[in-house]
């Protein structure tokens, strides 16, 4: 608990450092919000607060240019077994060799045998977003959102567009689709925790940033 405490107070006193003393112009602040975001999120994934510090993993041992976490909580909230699902394992194959183009042709050409697919949709929208280096260009909206738009009440397109919105510096659109899958999770799990956590730093990063104007 006091990891959190400790990583919360800094994430709010380096957004306040720079908001007033660095003066930052207000074009800038919510990318630099949602970079704190993205770090807190980071630490809330693979973190562990209560735990004494650990030695470096070596470089060469993590994978660069493949979140593996992040492909198993689409798992757990999407697909894992169908049409989908194997399409979606062969991306994954190319993704975890960084060939994020080669892992978005795959996906495309399972839309063109199934495009009603919301699970195809959806990590087409995610290896869209990893292709440009978290930038979540019109291509990969229009994915997120036809995901949304075949699977309206199912928790992953949520989930995922709302990630890559607060990635790419967009908070407000990141709460408006992480509130009403917060307020729909079932109560005591992992994942209505996990939310609600970020939609409070993100409401605090926004109530400052409307405090500095």
């Amino acid at each position: 608990m006091t990891g959190w405490i400790i990583a919360f107070g800094i994430a709010i006193l380096v957004m306040a450092a720079l908001c007033f003393i660095g003066r930052i112009p207000r074009v800038t602040r919510e990318i630099v919000a949602a970079a704190l975001l993205v770090g807190l999120a980071g630490y809330a994934w693979q973190g562990h607060p209560g735990l004494a510090g650990a030695p470096r993993q070596v470089a060469a041992e993590k994978e660069a240019q493949f979140d593996e976490k992040l492909a198993e909580r689409r798992r757990s909230l999407a697909e894992r077994y169908g049409p989908a699902g194997q399409w979606l394992i062969m991306s994954d194959s190319y993704g975890r060799r960084g060939l994020t183009k080669e892992a978005a042709n795959i996906l495309l050409s399972g839309l063109k045998q199934t495009p009603e697919d919301a699970n195809l949709w959806l990590g087409m929208g995610n290896a869209l977003v990893a292709h440009a280096d978290g930038v979540v260009a019109p291509a990969a909206d229009y994915a997120y959102r036809q995901a949304l738009k075949l699977d309206p009440e199912g928790p992953a397109p949520r989930y995922f567009y709302g990630l890559a919105l607060a990635q790419a510096g967009q908070l407000d659109a990141a709460r408006k689709q992480w509130l009403p899958l917060a307020q729909s999770a079932p109560k005591g799990s992992k994942i209505k925790a996990e939310l609600q956590a970020n939609i409070a730093r993100i409401d605090a990063m926004l109530a400052m940033d409307a405090a500095s104007r």
